[in-house]
């Protein structure tokens, strides 16, 4: 399957979640990123939770949607802490939420400690978006699995790669295991170095139907030069 005959530049900028994590920026930097957000066409915007309020005021109206990180970028926040945070996002004008699993329970087997972790994080979000980071870098093939699983057990909408600030970003092959673990009907995100067009070609071949990255704008003038 050509990626250039399946993959549109609309079709692309709709899967992908436009990221700004840098703990430095400022409010003009946000109100920045959500103008290139509405202007390129793009699904999401990814965003500490600190700038949420500020930036669903400014897609008010718009298709872009408001996506907080929670627990992150360790995932070692007390899971009421965490549920919390959820919550404030989401009353914040948050759609969406991208929670980072519990690593060292995870690594530590503590597998009720992971699932009740995610479950409050999806009860506190109310019916919004939860999409989990397993932070695949630190994880053997087996516990990519079985985090994947839990998320799934747990109702999470998404499985997600990584933060970005792990041992390592999205790859090919974590993307097709992550979906042969979870099936087609729950969604995987891709997040983590992807910063060009045939890199994000690959993941979505590989099944990844979300894509988180800061190099959004990159990726889509490399491919209207390539389509």
């Amino acid at each position: 399957m050509g990626a250039s005959s399946s993959l549109t530049i609309g079709k692309l900028a709709k899967i992908i979640d436009h990221t700004l994590l840098d703990p430095s920026s400022t409010y003009t930097m946000i109100r920045s990123h959500c103008e290139e957000s509405v202007k390129w066409n793009f699904g999401a915007v990814c965003i500490n939770p600190i700038h949420v309020r500020l930036a669903s005021e400014l897609l008010r109206n718009t298709e872009v949607k408001v996506c907080a990180v929670i627990g992150f970028p360790f995932g070692a926040t007390p899971t009421n802490v965490k549920a919390f945070e959820a919550s404030q996002a989401i009353a914040d004008g948050a759609q969406e939420v991208d929670m980072v699993m519990n690593i060292s329970a995870m690594r530590s087997k503590d597998y009720n400690y992971v699932r009740d972790d995610i479950e409050a994080v999806v009860k506190a979000a109310e019916g919004a978006v939860v999409k989990v980071i397993i932070e695949t870098g630190y994880l053997t093939e087996k516990e990519k699995v079985k985090a994947c699983l839990i998320a799934k057990y747990a109702r999470a909408h998404f499985v997600k790669t990584s933060t970005g600030y792990g041992p390592s970003g999205a790859s090919v092959h974590d993307v097709k295991l992550m979906r042969q673990t979870v099936g087609e009907k729950m969604g995987v995100k891709a997040a983590g170095g992807i910063r060009h067009y045939h890199q994000a070609c690959k993941l979505v071949r590989a099944g990844a139907n979300r894509l988180g990255t800061s190099s959004s704008i990159n990726i889509l003038r490399e491919s209207s030069s390539t389509l």
